[in-house]
Formats: structure tokens, sequence, C-alpha cells
């Protein structure tokens, strides 16, 4: 039932009675069975990072993302340094556990905690580490921890022409908004953006369904899925 003020206008859902703006994400890792999370260190992470990406020898993995490829390990580390190392966006690297390496990076970014709204993007996933099951608790870790923390929101946004970018979004349990047209700029090309959140409600059910997806039962010998994400999701 919509709630309406003194004046018979309706207005939102009042907060929780203690709801109370969230921290910033701390810069702890974040540790599953298969990856884990770390804050970025271009001295630790830059080395894998960069050959590991090396292994997109097409470089398409860059078309969405306003830098890259990059010629050498110094030209990155470089970029690391001086775009990477903010409080916003506030990057992470994901370490494959089972080799000690960094095989893809990601940020937070708008963070806002007065609202309860963060952002989850700049994800580059090298070949290591694209449609494995790494990637997917690494997506896990990060949206467990801002809910955690105690945010309301929480974003995906990307070029609409992204199909691999929207089709993962929704895999992931973030539900599609729509399209602001014209958002932005890069590459001397126009970006329409594509919309894409989870909030605080729909959260304890994408948690489950991730959690049952990742559970080692879902797997066979062979480390493949039994079934699906989406047949683990709320409909």
């Amino acid at each position: 039932m919509t709630r309406t003020n003194e004046f018979n206008q309706p207005i939102g859902d009042a907060l929780p009675a203690d709801w109370r703006a969230p921290p910033k994400p701390p810069r702890v890792h974040l540790t599953g069975a298969r990856v884990r999370v770390e804050s970025l260190d271009p001295d630790r992470h830059a080395l894998d990072l960069y050959e590991a990406n090396r292994l997109d020898k097409s470089g398409e993995g860059w078309t969405y993302l306003n830098y890259g490829p990059f010629q050498d390990q110094t030209e990155y580390r470089s970029w690391l340094e001086t775009a990477c190392m903010g409080a916003d966006p506030m990057f992470w690297a994901y370490i494959d556990i089972a080799t000690d390496q960094a095989v893809g990076l990601g940020s937070y970014l708008r963070i806002n905690p007065g609202d309860g709204v963060i952002e989850v993007g700049h994800l580059r996933f090298s070949p290591r580490l694209q449609r494995t099951a790494l990637a997917t608790e690494a997506m896990y870790l990060k949206m467990k921890n801002v809910f955690e923390l105690g945010y309301r929101r929480y974003e995906w946004k990307c070029d609409a022409l992204n199909a691999p970018s929207r089709k993962a979004a929704e895999r992931f349990g973030f539900k599609f908004e729509g399209i602001f047209r014209q958002a932005t700029l890069y590459r001397g090309r126009n970006r329409d953006t594509a919309w894409f959140s989870i909030i605080d409600t729909e959260w304890p059910a994408v948690r489950a369904a991730h959690e049952s997806w990742l559970a080692p039962s879902n797997f066979n010998g062979d480390g493949e899925q039994i079934k699906p994400l989406s047949h683990f999701m709320p409909r």
C-alpha cells in the first residue's frame, strides 16, 4: 500500500528506524573457496595482471573500457599507479587461490554512503578468469561485502551495446532498469548506458542462489557445474 503524507500525496517507504549510513568499504581481503579479493597493489599484482591480460590476443576485452590495451608491462603498471590507487574508484585484484596469481581486476566506484549506494565497475576479467567459478565467486564476495556493510543498493552499469556485460549482470542477479541515452562518451564515440541493480530486500534470495551454485555439490569431478546459476535465482 502506497504511503501518503498530510497532503494526501504519495511518498516513499520509510527507512528502517535503525538505518545508518554505512562506512566506505575497508581495504580488507575477501576470501572464498576459489578466489581472494585483495586491495590492488601494483608491486604484488601488476605483473600477474599484465601477463593474464596478454592471453587476450585480439584485445577485444578492452573494447568497452576507456583504457587499454597496453603496449608493455611498464605502461600497464604506470596506469595502475596513476589511475587505480585512489579511494573512488577503489580497485581490487582477483586472486586465483590455487595459483596465488592475480587473474582479474575490478572496482567499487561512485561510493555514496549517505544514500547507501555503491557501484561495481572497471571489470577486466582476463581469459584466466572468464567463464569460471572464480569469477562468480569474486562477484559474490563483493556483493556480500557491500550488503553486510549496510548498503541499500548495488549498481552495475555498462555500454548498452556490451551484450556480454549485460548478460553477466543478469546472471549475477542484477535487474535491468533501463538505458540512459547519450550518457557519456569514450574512445571518440557515444555511449548509451544500461543500468542494473540489486537492492537490499533482494539480496537474501540472490545470496542464497550464489551460495547454492558455488557449493561443492553443484560441481562434478571435472569441476563443471551441474545446475546453472539461473536455476537457483528467484523467479
